[in-house]
């Protein structure tokens, strides 16, 4: 009966309300388009910036990506804002669910448009398939408690120490040559410019890839755990694609996974912590039982997958992909 009711009202609406339909799905196509061409144009600056900020600070460029570049604010806000309107099964998908589209949807995807080849050490993949487990243990009774986040934003602070020290033998002899005498470092305002101006973009892309994504499923009625999980999670972090594609297509697979695995310790770690901290947060069964467990466990996959071989070539990215499209439909199987 609902439905017959929509369709009577849809034809009540007369062709003029159809043009604003249809001039409404060309916005938000039109909007994704724009986010696409932010996205790319971000990522190539903000590569850029990558060496040279590493070179002017004398560090790796993995630990920049690890440590400025996993930190989503706008991830955060959504799961910040979305717990504190009600709604804790879409704030806990901000990060659950941000997880596993890193470690099997940007992983696969990236890998299909450049395989990733690099070797990082043993103890950075160690630290990353260990950095959800105290959220799991944490979850077990079903909330969050401000207490939980205190843990959890001090454990981010633990494993990211870890990472950085695990990461320092990642320096090439580019490098090396790339790093500034501290004669020189006085041109911190030119070597952070593309840093900063690259997030700028990939900032302003992922926002508006996110409300484009939003606009184009709002009437499709889904649950808000599985809108956090699936719409919410790939609309903020789309622009993780590019930040893996470019450095992957110039050779640096080290910056690529350097960025996905900086933003899984900080989803897990950091914005669940924060997000409890600010308000205690639920969790309902379908992240219990479904959402949460599949976010470990995919982070396990990609560290297997890496321990194993040193590249990510395009048949793994696919098998990545397909079982991130696994998880989508066991998604919409529970929550529709």
């Amino acid at each position: 009966m609902r439905h017959v009711l929509a369709a009577g009202a849809s034809g009540a609406r007369g062709p003029g309300c159809l043009r604003c339909t249809r001039m409404s799905d060309l916005a938000a196509i039109g909007l994704l388009v724009v986010a696409v061409v932010l996205i790319v144009a971000g990522a190539q600056i903000l590569f850029a910036g990558l060496l040279r900020a590493a070179g002017w600070l004398g560090v790796t460029p993995f630990a920049i990506v690890v440590g400025i570049s996993g930190l989503e604010i706008e991830n955060v806000a959504a799961g910040i804002a979305a717990n504190a309107s009600g709604l804790p099964g879409a704030a806990a998908g901000t990060f659950l669910g941000g997880t596993t589209f890193l470690a099997l949807g940007v992983a696969g995807l990236g890998a299909l448009i450049a395989p990733i080849r690099a070797e990082l050490p043993g103890r950075v993949l160690v630290w990353t398939a260990a950095a959800p487990l105290p959220l799991l243990a944490l979850s077990l009774d079903g909330e969050l408690s401000r207490l939980d986040g205190a843990v959890l934003v001090a454990w981010f602070g633990v494993v990211l120490v870890a990472l950085l020290r695990a990461g320092r033998s990642l320096l090439s002899p580019e490098d090396a040559e790339r790093q500034d005498p501290p004669g020189e470092r006085r041109r911190a305002a030119r070597a952070l410019a593309p840093l900063v101006g690259g997030l700028v973009l990939l900032g302003a892309g992922g926002e508006a890839l996110g409300e484009g994504i939003r606009r184009v499923v709002e009437r499709l009625g889904i649950s808000e755990t599985l809108l956090g999980n699936t719409v919410i999670a790939a609309g903020v972090e789309g622009e993780e694609v590019a930040r893996i594609a470019v450095p992957a297509r110039r050779g640096r697979g080290d910056i690529a996974l350097g960025n996905v695995v900086g933003t899984i310790v900080h989803f897990v770690a950091l914005n669940a912590g924060v997000i409890a901290l600010v308000k205690p947060l639920e969790l309902d069964a379908d992240t219990l039982d479904l959402h949460l467990p599949v976010a470990v466990a995919s982070t396990a996959v990609l560290c297997v997958i890496l321990a194993v071989r040193s590249v990510i070539g395009r048949a793994t990215g696919a098998a990545l992909l397909a079982l991130y499209t696994a998880y989508l439909a066991a998604s919409v199987a529970i929550g529709v």
